[in-house]
């Protein structure tokens, strides 16, 4: 393990540079990709900030939901069978609440900016 920067810290300074200095300085469909290009590196930066604690929240939710033990990926896939056989439906206790704090972790990291995912926060 390394001292500083951190990889965020690095990814941040990426981003930051092209953001500021290479961007203003080019135009059309490569200025476009850049800017996916940035977009995707402040992505990653928020990922690895904020997925631990919100995977850690997701498994915690499943297990106490499904009564089981697992990974966050075979709780996912043992909570869709249920679903998908109906033995878990939006009547299931905790499951509407699980789903929904599931999404908002996730657009934190995808889409902190949307505006429905900011108003929801804000309330």
């Amino acid at each position: 393990m390394q001292d500083e920067p951190t990889p965020s810290e690095l990814i941040r300074a990426v981003a930051d540079f092209l953001r500021n200095e290479i961007t203003p300085q080019i135009s059309g469909h490569s200025a476009f990709k850049l800017r996916v290009a940035v977009n995707a590196l402040d992505l990653v930066t928020r990922q690895l900030a904020l997925e631990g604690g919100s995977d850690a929240a997701e498994l915690a939710r499943l297990s106490q939901l499904l009564g089981i033990d697992g990974s966050l990926l075979d709780l996912n896939r043992a909570l869709a069978d249920r679903i998908a056989s109906g033995e878990a439906d939006l009547a299931t206790p905790g499951l509407t609440e699980h789903l929904w704090q599931t999404t908002m972790d996730k657009l934190a990291v995808d889409q902190p900016n949307y505006a429905a995912y900011r108003r929801e926060k804000e309330s």
